[in-house]
């Protein structure tokens, strides 16, 4: 993680925070992506996306070596993805539930 000297740990809370409120006020799909797009390098919002494609091929059970044919993504970050989807603070189920609830 980076480490801003001239910022406290408060204000990173608060701009991570601020991020976050920032993102939950995007409406749709078309402005979540041109928000993304400003605000990621393109390098950044391709690993985004690898991982999210990693979750819908972790929860139909393929092992990390044929993910990793799919889609490129080194094992080492398909098992990342793997502990965050199964140990880690929920927001992938959470997104999934919802998406496969509204679908």
């Amino acid at each position: 993680m980076k480490i801003h000297r001239m910022v406290t740990p408060r204000q990173e809370q608060h701009h991570e925070r601020e991020l976050y409120a920032a993102i939950v006020a995007l409406r749709n799909v078309d402005e979540c992506r041109s928000f993304f797009r400003d605000l990621c390098t393109p390098a950044e919002l391709q690993a985004l996306a690898d991982r999210w494609a990693v979750v819908d091929y972790l929860e139909r059970g393929l092992p990390y070596r044929k993910i990793h044919e799919l889609t490129g993504v080194s094992v080492t970050t398909i098992g990342r993805v793997a502990r965050f989807l199964t140990a880690g603070n929920g927001g992938y189920r959470i997104v999934r539930d919802r998406l496969k609830s509204s679908a």
